[in-house]
């Protein structure tokens, strides 16, 4: 029994757009209705699971591995793991998928320039001044999903509207009943079936029309701003042109080094 009753939601995406406070909501509809929770949250473990770890590709690595593995145990016991980390490598998410199974990746995205707007410590402002090395999203590439179960666009979605998302998707998966959700949301809600994870994957690498930055948002690669624009460009010299990053757009007026006279935004 305990077996068919968990599962881990993972939360990834960039410092700040929310995953914490959406796990929160979840977790407090979730126990609604007698489901066992844990929230791992990246914030708040890093004494306990990681400590003297700094901010390279690898250590990163291994704080999601680590992650995974504890939401891995709670899982097969029947525990809905719930895991806000920004994990912004693809490898190491797939490899927790691999290993949990009844996982659902839920890609929290919100533009550069709004969590810079909204960021209360100045840490962005500060990475792209270069104070803080390593930083996501503006030194170092953030990796976002290929197809992910659920995609929220945290600067025009409310929580309650990602969580619907979320308790959808819940559902279409067999990890909750109708009954449950009802119980939650108010509503009778009727389940649908999932297309299998390479349809999503093909679907979301067609260019959507019509929906202007929203569709770009959920389909365009986060790549980390070149500290040495110059270095960079002699790199890639001859290869085809690459999108410029939010974060460039943020830091500069123009990004440096283009040979194309059509400048792609990403």
């Amino acid at each position: 029994m305990a077996s068919n009753t968990g599962f881990t939601l993972w939360l990834t995406g960039m410092s700040g757009t929310g995953k914490s406070t959406t796990a929160a909501y979840i977790a407090a509809r979730l126990r609604q209705v007698g489901r066992n929770v844990e929230i791992l949250d990246e914030g708040e473990l890093a004494d306990e699971l990681w400590a003297g770890l700094g901010d390279s590709k690898d250590e990163r690595n291994t704080i999601a591995g680590r992650l995974g593995f504890v939401a891995n145990v709670l899982t097969r016991n029947g525990v809905a793991a719930l895991v806000p980390c920004v994990s912004p490598y693809k490898g190491k998410r797939e490899e927790n998928r691999r290993a949990i199974g009844r996982y659902v990746e839920v890609y929290v995205d919100c533009p550069t320039e709004k969590l810079i707007e909204r960021d209360s410590t100045g840490r962005y402002k500060k990475a792209l001044n270069g104070e803080i090395p390593n930083f996501i999203g503006i030194t170092e590439p953030y990796e976002p999903p290929n197809s992910p179960e659920v995609t929220i666009h945290s600067d025009v979605e409310s929580v309650e509207d990602g969580a619907a998302k979320i308790f959808q998707s819940l559902l279409d998966l067999g990890y909750m009943t109708t009954e449950e959700l009802k119980i939650i949301t108010g509503k009778k809600m009727k389940a649908n079936p999932l297309p299998a994870k390479g349809e999503r994957a093909e679907k979301a690498e067609k260019p959507e029309k019509g929906n202007g930055a929203k569709a770009r948002r959920a389909e365009e690669p986060k790549v980390a701003a070149k500290v040495k624009p110059a270095k960079a460009d002699k790199a890639d010299k001859g290869a085809k042109s690459r999108p410029a990053t939010r974060a460039a757009r943020v830091a500069k007026p123009a990004p440096a080094g283009k040979k194309s006279s059509k400048s792609k935004a990403r």
